[in-house]
């Protein structure tokens, strides 16, 4: 049997480099959008799914925090890919002869110096992988893309310059999810990450009292987001990450804390701190 992980976006997108990356023993499936790739594991045509989170240039990803909690995929590991933008041309191209270059939206900012030192005209593409796809099967020496290397190994073009990002700390943080929860890991080394999410109940100052629980048993929260819940301004849904293990003796009293003050709370995963976490 092919064990697959499937991702969101065409061969040679940065969630195809960070599934090669994180289960290179694996097969990667190319969906169209993010409901598509957790619906291939829920129909048992991939066993993991890889989806971005966050990005340390433009943030959080948009709708992920919407579905995760309804997946019902439970999150078994994360991976962080360092997003290195690479000017990709058909083979034989010299860069003099780049007139464009096309890539999404959010990459052509970041390669704003690079384009303008050239005289390259950006060019946006609906997804960067799409745009080395086409610019392969185009074959016009005047137009190439920003893209992954990988992309460039896919289709077949010539790396011309690497790395033109104008920062180099541009890094996306992946969630791998499994249909099973897997929570009798422990890492020692780099230690366990607890997501979950939660809505308070309406007394208060209950969000300031559900996190006290957190504070007096020491438990380091890394993570607290807040968005809205079926498109109310009323109803708030919050997204946190913290450090250890539901069964550590001071996280599972902070949410034992942390039930008393909500009317809904549900953990997405318990999984190893990624040993690049620190480093990125």
């Amino acid at each position: 049997m092919t064990h697959r992980i499937a991702f969101q976006g065409e061969p040679g997108a940065y969630s195809h480099e960070a599934c090669r990356d994180a289960r290179p023993d694996m097969e990667a499936l190319p969906c169209a959008t993010f409901e598509e790739v957790i619906d291939a594991v829920k129909n048992g045509d991939a066993q993991l799914a890889m989806l971005p989170v966050e990005n340390t240039t433009y943030g959080r990803v948009a709708d992920i925090h919407r579905l995760l909690p309804k997946s019902g995929l439970h999150i078994i590991d994360e991976a962080f890919v360092r997003v290195h933008i690479n000017l990709l041309a058909v083979p034989g191209t010299k860069l003099e002869e780049v007139k464009e270059a096309h890539s999404h939206l959010v990459l052509l900012p970041q390669c704003a110096t690079f384009l303008k030192q050239h005289g390259i005209r950006g060019r946006v593409s609906p997804d960067n992988a799409r745009a080395a796809r086409e610019v392969s099967e185009v074959g016009d020496k005047s137009s190439a893309a920003l893209a992954s290397e990988l992309a460039g190994e896919i289709y077949g073009l010539d790396v011309l310059a690497r790395h033109v990002e104008d920062f180099d700390n541009n890094t996306t943080r992946f969630l791998i999810m499994a249909p099973e929860a897997q929570t009798d890991r422990r890492d020692k080394g780099h230690g366990m990450i607890t997501s979950f999410v939660f809505q308070v109940r309406n007394i208060p100052a209950a969000l300031y009292k559900a996190m006290g629980g957190f504070a007096t048993n020491g438990v380091n929260m890394t993570k607290l987001e807040s968005y809205m819940v079926d498109g109310r301004f009323t109803a708030t849904q919050f997204y946190a990450e913290v450090e250890g293990h539901p069964d550590d003796p001071s996280l599972k009293l902070a949410l034992e804390e942390l039930d008393y003050f909500t009317n809904y709370l549900s953990v997405l995963g318990v999984y190893p701190a990624a040993k690049t976490r620190h480093y990125e």
